[in-house]
């Protein structure tokens, strides 16, 4: 009889501590093996392995694709990489960003549930926005088991908080008491899973892997009016359950937080350059204006100057959306809406509580 042997991890912000109090709880002779995904920057070196081994009994490495897990050893997605189980063996792989990361923690959760269904255990610790609850959906839709860090004990509530909005999840546990559950767990008996893991569940998989053995095209769900922030892409609508999430074409996936914030970083970065361009027109109009009234001419002067201050005032509108935040957009007047900053375009899709 199988048991619950792979324990999947996903972490974020905070999750350095969270982690390495949880890795010092386990025994050296844990029987289950761990696969960690924790979100980092894919152009500098990860010491997280270290970390993890000094925290503990059981040693950390990063995960080389095409090895095997073995029990009682520590798999960390390395920088840049996402982290796949596949045919009882590890990937990685260089596909398409979920929820702007690479490594991702819904790919590895994916994964690990098509290839292991019920012996699967996911675990969320500390992090933002709402990686790894479509991956939690996927694990409990294979009989595995699901449970997240009490969002009241994470240093960022977030991603744990989100995973209990929108997933089943079978327990909420401060850190002492998950490294206790994930021993009794990896000793759990359970029945093979010899169900088909379901379409949508292959698909998001195979895309994933990147494996080239089928087309992944056009993505799984229906075309939204949201384009993708990655590539510019139409957003396809996926409704996973009750979960409402969204993949383009070329398969970027964000759930709707993490669709929000990359609005919003994109709507930022496009007011810094509304601003720049209208302080350098604003400059311009008044440097053709002294020129205007150095030659006496004083009526194309005077245009140049009403031009300069309609010019100042708009860079004004920005300034000020940009210094009190961008919630403040939504307060600007219409000469601020005639630059285009329309209300209806900053708040990303609508999320009901039946489709968070």
């Amino acid at each position: 009889m199988a048991t619950r042997d792979l324990v999947v991890i996903g972490a974020s912000a905070g999750g350095v501590e969270a982690l390495t109090q949880l890795v010092s709880r386990l025994p050296a002779d844990f029987a289950a093996s761990v696969l960690v995904v924790l979100h980092v920057p894919p152009d500098r070196p990860s010491v997280l392995p270290r970390i993890l081994s000094a925290a503990g009994p059981l040693p950390a490495t990063h995960a080389k694709g095409g090895e095997r897990a073995a029990h009682g050893h520590l798999y960390v997605a390395p920088p840049g990489r996402h982290l796949l189980v596949h045919d009882a063996t590890l990937r990685l792989s260089s596909g398409p960003k979920e929820g702007g990361h690479r490594p991702a923690i819904d790919p590895l959760f994916r994964t690990a549930a098509r290839a292991a269904g019920a012996r699967v255990v996911g675990v969320i610790l500390s992090g933002a926005l709402d990686d790894g609850t479509a991956g939690m959906v996927s694990i409990k839709q294979r009989g595995g088991v699901c449970v997240v860090q009490d969002p009241n004990e994470a240093i960022c509530g977030d991603m744990p908080r989100n995973a209990l909005q929108s997933a089943d999840i079978d327990h909420c546990l401060k850190l002492a008491g998950i490294a206790d559950l994930l021993v009794r767990l990896s000793r759990e008996e359970v029945p093979e899973t010899r169900r088909p893991p379901n379409q949508l569940l292959e698909r998001e998989a195979h895309i994933a892997l990147d494996d080239g053995t089928e087309d992944v095209t056009p993505a799984p769900g229906e075309p939204s009016q949201f384009s993708c922030p990655a590539c510019g892409g139409v957003l396809n609508e996926i409704h996973d359950g009750d979960l409402l999430r969204f993949r383009c074409r070329v398969g970027h996936a964000y759930g709707p937080d993490a669709l929000r914030m990359e609005q919003q970083s994109a709507l930022e970065g496009a007011l810094w350059a509304a601003l720049r361009a209208l302080e350098e027109q604003a400059s311009l109009a008044r440097r053709l204006a002294v020129r205007g009234r150095e030659l006496k001419q004083l009526k194309t002067a005077a245009r140049f100057d009403d031009r300069a201050t309609a010019a100042e005032q708009q860079a004004a509108l920005v300034r000020e959306a940009l210094r009190h935040g961008l919630s403040s957009i939504a307060e600007i007047d219409e000469e601020g809406a005639g630059l285009g900053l329309a209300p209806a375009r900053l708040h990303g899709p609508h999320r009901s509580k039946s489709q968070a």
